[in-house]
């Protein structure tokens, strides 16, 4: 096979067939309709294996059979085919999301459960944040030093809680930044305290409702990772931390 068949092959083993399965389709979709023996001469399928395997498309509604002598197997039309395993598809994702939702346990409230996360890769990081910006209800607190960390979504989650009447303080050193989330209305700009200015491996911070945290940092090839935290006394008291070693540091200088 070649290495697109090859790819193609694995593709439909995604899907649910099975290596011979997904080799017969092709092969029927090639010859446009054949028999066992016609099939068995451009795959490498067994010729006693096509009859079963056949039997199984026919039954995913794949292929059709033509009760002649020798039988004959006729593939259905790629759009009938791409409908079908895209609706099996669907039921066995409802199938399997349905079971893991009856089964996940429940949070109890006899204990509080410490959960500090993280998270790898830049746009897992840049999801993790839009979804703890849309769910402040009263402050939000974002820094960066780089406006390539500042993505479309990241500017409307600011935007749309700051129209909702969410406190909204944007941190950084970098004019670019500032200038650029400050046009947005109900935001707030400022510099960062002076003994923050010489960190280079800092990526982004969010504070969101005094019981949120992300915190993310820069490795040396650009990728990012982060750290978050919520509805945790671990973040509640982060926070503190944070803002109590700002003050400190503001009054002593």
């Amino acid at each position: 096979m070649t290495n697109d068949e090859n790819e193609a092959v694995d593709a439909f083993e995604r899907l649910g067939l099975t290596s011979y399965e997904a080799k017969v389709f092709i092969a029927l979709h090639r010859l446009g309709s054949g028999t066992a023996r016609d099939v068995a001469s451009v795959t490498d399928v067994p010729r006693s294996q096509v009859y079963s395997v056949a039997e199984s498309l026919e039954d995913r509604g794949l292929l059709e059979v033509q009760q002649a002598s020798p039988i004959r197997y006729r593939p259905v039309s790629l759009e009938e085919a791409e409908e079908t395993l895209r609706n099996r598809f669907e039921r066995e994702r409802e199938r399997a999301f349905e079971y893991v939702d009856a089964v996940k346990q429940e949070p109890t409230t006899e204990e509080t459960q410490e959960d500090i996360w993280t998270v790898r890769s830049r746009d897992r990081v840049d999801d993790r944040i839009v979804d703890l910006l849309s769910n402040a209800e009263e402050r939000i607190i974002f820094g960066t030093r780089l406006p390539e960390l500042i993505t479309r979504s990241i500017e409307e989650a600011l935007e749309e809680r700051a129209a909702a009447g969410v406190s909204t303080l944007v941190v950084s050193r970098t004019d670019e930044v500032r200038e650029q989330l400050d046009a947005i209305a109900g935001v707030e700009t400022e510099p960062p305290p002076v003994h923050r200015e010489g960190d280079q491996r800092s990526g982004r911070i969010v504070i969101v409702d005094d019981d949120s945290i992300l915190l993310s940092v820069l490795d040396d090839d650009g990728s990012e990772t982060a750290i978050w935290s919520s509805g945790s006394l671990f973040a509640s008291v982060l926070i503190q931390l944070i803002e109590a070693n700002d003050e400190v540091r503001e009054e002593t200088h």
